[in-house]
């Protein structure tokens, strides 16, 4: 067995597949180590099973909206082992088809826990391998905090491979994977309670998109619990007691906590072998993803830079390329204007600025809003809204940020991510005819706006 290489990736996620096969591309002799299960994150416990989850939580809502078009949906049932056992049928063919590109790229695959022991040499069991540049992209994992009943909770993961299905919940956190697993429980018939220690979920996303959310969310029966947190849990012939900070208290069936990833690096340096760190605890790289340690590089999750998938694949293509490519890439990744979805209910597409951010940046914006009824619910009595928002820079016209929440804007917000990408202004937008009728046509037909200074 071959154990010298030009590069050894530990993780096998989506940044580590794509800088494995990449570089294989470029000509490099490459291995991969992974421990767990081939996709990483996003195929297994993450994005993949989470969309399939939202898709399934929608139907109670089609169903109810098929009767204002005539149809009559009596009667129906919901088990939730299909949809769990279908789901996990679909993360095993992705697996394979992960392990078959490796394979077809000539990547050398080994499974087992990586372990760097220094300078160009990893571990993997009882092997020791060799290359003159390793690559650690081993993502994170949930993050829980330590309180008394910390051992009763579930974490994130936990949700996809669940027995039965709980009845009443506690979803713990203010993030995607707490707004989306509040929203997918709720749908799937559980009665849900979002607990989180902020004035409002969702930082960092527009104030408007926020608040927005938050009154779709209660109005389709969802209990918010803002400024809230749990000081402890007591397990009582299965049900989770809970006891918050201000002395209330709360009886769930489950409280599962989504509050935040980490790096995972257990047991993944041996003594002395470790890179610097970052205060956050993720390993600190430069701008062409290099650590303090020669030819040890890492990308993804683990640095913590932007913690999303389609950003793991770009840094694990531009590092192979600026490792083996006969073309180098430009000189840096470019993270500005990466548009992005939370499948909350309803949904959130985003990208580029916020106003907040804009505001931090130039001298006044023109803000544009437009909260709408989605025509498909108009033939009933349902409360469904939508709400997009642009922001306008005052001076150049250009457009900084285009948020939008309700039906379908993960999907449309994706098509004008490449407007704002190539720098479009609301000229633009207002020279594009629209598609009638749309949601996104509300784009293309905003006309007034307000201006705004810092």
């Amino acid at each position: 067995m071959t154990t010298e290489f030009d590069l050894v990736v530990i993780g096998a996620g989506s940044g580590g597949v794509r800088a494995a096969r990449m570089a294989a591309s470029h000509g490099a002799n490459v291995a991969i180590i992974e421990e767990r299960f081939f996709g990483g994150t996003c195929v297994n416990v993450g994005c993949v099973p989470k969309k399939l989850f939202s898709y399934g939580s929608h139907f109670p809502q089609e169903f109810a909206l098929a009767e204002d078009y005539g149809y009559s949906v009596k009667g129906w049932d919901f088990d939730w082992a299909t949809l769990r056992d279908n789901k996990s049928r679909e993360i095993s063919r992705l697996n394979s088809i992960y392990q078959r590109i490796l394979n077809q790229a000539g990547v050398t695959i080994f499974e087992g826990h990586g372990h760097v022991l220094g300078e160009g040499k990893v571990s993997v069991g009882e092997i020791t391998l060799s290359a003159r540049h390793i690559v650690v992209a081993v993502g994170g994992k949930p993050f829980v905090p330590d309180f008394p009943g910390r051992e009763h909770v579930r974490i994130s993961d936990d949700l996809f491979y669940l027995d039965t299905l709980p009845k009443h919940v506690a979803v713990v956190g203010g993030g995607y994977i707490a707004t989306e697993f509040a929203g997918i429980l709720h749908g799937l018939g559980c009665k849900v309670t979002q607990v989180y220690r902020g004035d409002l979920f969702l930082r960092g996303f527009d104030d408007d998109i926020r608040g927005f959310i938050a009154e779709q969310m209660e109005e389709q029966g969802v209990t918010l619990k803002f400024n809230a947190d749990i000081a402890s849990i007591e397990n009582s012939e299965g049900e989770k007691r809970v006891t918050y900070k201000n002395g209330e208290r709360g009886v769930f069936d489950e409280v599962f906590y989504a509050t935040g990833r980490i790096p995972k690096l257990d047991d993944l340096f041996a003594e002395g072998a470790a890179p610097a760190m970052t205060d956050a605890g993720a390993i600190k790289v430069d701008e062409g993803f290099a650590t303090s340690v020669p030819g040890l590089y890492a990308l993804g999750d683990v640095i913590d830079r932007v913690q999303l998938t389609p950003v793991a694949l770009a840094e694990g293509m531009w590092l192979a390329a600026q490792l083996y490519g006969q073309q180098k890439p430009e000189a840096t990744m470019d993270y500005h204007n990466i548009a992005t979805a939370v499948f909350s209910h309803p949904n959130i597409g985003t990208v580029g600025m916020t106003q907040e951010q804009a505001l931090a940046q130039v001298p006044a914006v023109r803000v544009y809003k437009s909260a709408f009824r989605p025509m498909r619910y108009t033939l009933g009595d349902k409360h469904a809204r939508s709400l997009i928002k642009l922001i306008v820079d005052d001076t150049t016209d250009k457009v900084l940020g285009l948020h939008m929440a309700g039906e379908d804007s993960a999907e449309i917000t994706q098509g004008f991510a490449v407007a704002i990408k190539m720098g479009a202004t609301k000229a633009d937008f207002d020279a594009t005819v629209g598609i009638h009728p749309t949601a996104a046509e509300e784009l293309v037909t905003l006309r007034q706006g307000v201006r705004i200074t810092a």
